[in-house]
């Protein structure tokens, strides 16, 4: 590790201390707002530096009238695996700086930070001297890769349709694409090719469809002909497509920035990119086909190209196959991948092949969904996490003969990771901490704590510790839940207990999830007890156990979660009068499934859920669950039958329960029609019932949303609560 010059080392800010010891208290709800989150990881090629982002939140005056609002802002650090630990923060302007990449044996960092509303790319130098900004791009950049010589920088961009058709270099000869065109009664290429005439509302024909085009182009009317309408936030009629581009890695004389070069080309989505080790060849992940609208296929393929994206080979594709996240070994000889079937319920399976030969391969066992596949410096191994038995270990295969071992505990989990030499640096969550900074050796049998980002604030705060438990569900199944008792309890004292449901259906929840941490320690601070499970259809634990729910949504899996709710009353500490649920998602599907099924709670909360099946098949983004879980489409006799026998909405009229309805106004991935219906059903029934909308807020609300918006939710339903089951 180079000594860091002065200049840098007066920038960085120094890792929080332990404070002296003061009597503890139960976390807050304005804990969530101290929580600093470790991810992105990258060790330096002989594994000495490394950088990685913290996340944190902070206020947000800007234009707002008050000081209540909040904002994420994301850095990067520098750490040592040499004993230095974190060394310090590394960037500071407001706009932040995220997706950072070491470049090969030198020490430069390439990263991202907005600029002007667009992602760009800039370098800085771990010599000293403030970031350069390397692009200015109309499409802006992002996902930079460095080239091994370190000269280059590869990195993506979003097009669309538009200007992918009238940008003359991307697309030389204004090509349209070649698939039909789906605006019924046009010419196939009709609705694509920009209008000759001029725009008037009173003349021909072909003057009317220019000025309809100018509403269309000025937003005053949106035109929709793809099948997938929605996106996060709104009904989105345009496509657009990922490409990747390459450019210089140093900035042009003068300050003029170097001119991006197309490496990909054509009407397709290349989702991913990066350099082989050699440095003379591309892989690449499309799907290539001129026939299909990309809108509708869902297939992919891995791809080799040169350089300069030219000579475009397949490596591995089939019809209804989905191959993704290659990596290639260090020493180029073998590649990594994932395969699956174009089905929603399914595992990717993990796969080897010879670059030489990619026909030669070789299927790993392993019946979990692997990620952040890396290889080891000398190739002899692959590591990856994978949600596992409510936790996310950290794996690693064996390149020889292909065996898999696991290499840290189900009870955390391993948010982000990078492997050089003899180190693995990693960032970890686990139910006394939400994420902090670790480094091990190889095999993950000596760890230290590098960072203390939330050591501080911790020190003062006491937690529930989640107790696992296991049983055998009616379909002879092994169900793991887990029970947290309240702060401070008390044997011989009764306390109400909040059954918590998680979404997907096919999420995993567990002590390495760490999207749940702040909410389950809230209402073990507040006096209740907290229970969560993994019914079937819960990922983590299989294919078979994934799909169990498959055309069952409610009976079974209500069946796991309340069967774990009764072992825990079984304990004899909760109080069965103030028992509550929750759940967002597929889990306010489940939690309005149940009310209506289940008179036991005295309260319930129904976050962002689907309601409707048939609705849901409409106006969610997520629409392909229905086919997927339900074999087929809402018009189809038996298929509409059994989408209406799974609805929550049926039973309406057994739902007596007390029950909060949560949803974002924006969030297009279940939509929101299906919770003013369940609310004006309920309304007109005469039952108990509260809706809340939360201005433009999406699906992700109580995850990465508005954290004024979050801390609102979360209250709102304590309070809700409160008003059933007391303080």
């Amino acid at each position: 590790m180079r000594n860091i010059p002065l200049v840098i080392a007066t920038m960085f800010i120094a890792v929080p201390c332990l404070r002296a010891q003061t009597a503890k208290e139960p976390v807050k709800v304005t804990d969530m707002l101290k929580i600093a989150t470790v991810g992105d990881i990258h060790l330096g090629a002989y594994g000495g530096e490394a950088v990685f982002t913290v996340t944190t939140i902070e206020p947000d005056t800007a234009g707002k009238p008050g000081k209540w609002d909040y904002k994420y802002v994301t850095q990067l650090w520098l750490a040592s695996t040499t004993g230095s630990g974190v060394i310090g923060q590394l960037t500071t302007a407001k706009e932040g700086a995220s997706q950072p990449a070491l470049r090969p044996e030198g020490h430069d960092i390439a990263f991202v930070r907005t600029v002007d509303g667009k992602p760009q790319i800039f370098i800085l130098s771990l010599d000293g001297g403030e970031a350069i900004q390397l692009t200015r791009f109309r499409y802006g950049a992002s996902s930079p890769r460095w080239s091994p010589d370190g000269k280059e920088i590869l990195f993506s961009a979003r097009i669309g349709m538009r200007d992918l058709i009238k940008d003359t270099i991307l697309n030389p000869g204004r090509q349209l694409p070649a698939w039909p065109d789906e605006m019924p009664g046009i010419a196939s290429d009709a609705s694509l090719r920009p209008s000759v005439s001029k725009p008037n509302p009173d003349g021909s024909l072909d003057e009317i469809r220019a000025y309809l085009d100018m509403d269309a182009t000025d937003k005053k009317a949106k035109v929709v002909t793809k099948l997938n309408l929605q996106d996060e936030m709104e009904v989105n009629p345009d496509m657009s497509f990922t490409h990747w581009f390459s450019v210089r890695a140093e900035p042009g004389s003068s300050g003029v920035l170097n001119a991006p070069v197309a490496v990909t080309h054509g009407f397709y989505n290349f989702n991913s990119a990066d350099y082989t080790p050699n440095g003379k060849s591309l892989i690449l992940v499309a799907h290539i086909d001129s026939t299909v609208d990309p809108d509708r296929a869902l297939e992919s393929e891995i791809y080799l190209a040169d350089r300069d994206g030219g000579h475009l080979k397949m490596l591995l594709g089939t019809k209804d196959k989905v191959f993704g996240n290659p990596r290639i070994s260090p020493d180029g000889a073998t590649f990594a991948y994932t395969e699956s079937s174009t089905s929603f319920v399914t595992i990717p399976q993990l796969k080897t092949a010879k670059l030489v030969d990619p026909r030669e391969t070789r299927l790993i066992s392993f019946d979990r969904a692997p990620q952040s596949l890396t290889w080891s410096s000398d190739s002899r191994y692959l590591y990856f996490t994978a949600a596992s038995n409510g936790g996310q270990p950290l794996y690693r295969m064996n390149a020889a003969d292909g065996k898999v071992e696991i290499l840290s505990s189900y009870d955390n989990g391993i948010l982000s990771f990078d492997v050089k030499g003899n180190h693995v640096l990693f960032a970890r969550t686990k139910p006394t901490d939400p994420s902090e900074l670790y480094i091990g050796d190889a095999t993950m049998g000596s760890i230290s704590m590098l960072s203390h980002f939330n050591t501080d604030w911790l020190a003062n705060r006491e937690l529930s510790s989640p107790e696992k438990h296991v049983f055998r569900n009616n379909s002879g199944d092994t169900v793991e839940y887990w029970v947290m008792k309240p702060v401070g309890y008390s044997a011989g004292k009764r306390y109400p207990l909040l059954l918590d449901i998680h979404g997907g259906p096919s999420a995993m929840w567990g002590p390495g999830e760490a999207s749940m941490w702040h909410e389950f320690q809230f209402f073990c601070g507040h006096g209740y007890g907290v229970i969560y499970c993994n019914p079937r259809g819960s990922g983590g634990y299989g294919l078979d156990f994934l799909r169990a729910n498959v055309k069952d949504w409610g009976t079974g899996p209500t069946s796991d979660v309340l069967t774990a709710l009764d072992k825990a009353v079984a304990e004899g500490w909760a109080d069965t009068s103030r028992l509550v649920v929750s759940g967002g998602s597929y889990a306010g599907y489940l939690t309005a499934w149940i009310v209506g099924h289940d008179h036991r709670f005295k309260a319930a909360c129904a976050q962002r859920g689907v309601y409707d099946l048939a609705t849901f098949f409409g106006e969610g983004n997520a629409w392909r669950l229905v086919p997927n879980y339900f074999g087929g489409y809402p018009w189809e006799p038996e298929v509409k039958a059994l989408l209406q026998h799974e609805s929550p909405i049926t039973y309406v009229n057994n739902i007596t329960t007390p029950l909060i309805i949560f949803h974002g106004e924006n969030d297009r991935r279940t939509g929101f029609v299906e919770g003013e219906m369940l609310y004006r059903s309920l309304k007109v029934l005469g039952r108990p019932v509260e809706y809340v909308r939360h201005p433009g807020a999406t699906h992700e609300l109580t995850r990465s949303g508005d954290n004024r918006q979050r801390i609102d939710q979360m209250l709102r339903t304590y309070e809700f609560f409160a008003r059933y089951v007391g303080q």
